[in-house]
């Protein structure tokens, strides 16, 4: 799917969770008090889902 194998595919999975965690931070007040870390590991995944994603390739790349 998408040129990507399995380590790519977890990358654009994370992402996605990543930038869903983020959700609940745009209605500050909203969030009950344990979720007000949820945006620090919202950006955890995505910098992880980036990074499986960027480096998805077999060989020297280009």
């Amino acid at each position: 799917m998408l040129g990507l194998s399995q380590r790519g595919l977890i990358g654009i999975v994370l992402m996605l969770v990543g930038t869903a965690a983020f959700f609940p931070a745009v209605f500050p007040g909203s969030a009950p008090s344990p979720l007000n870390l949820l945006p620090l590991a919202a950006a955890a995944l995505l910098t992880l889902g980036t990074y499986l994603v960027g480096t998805d390739v077999e060989g020297r790349p280009a």
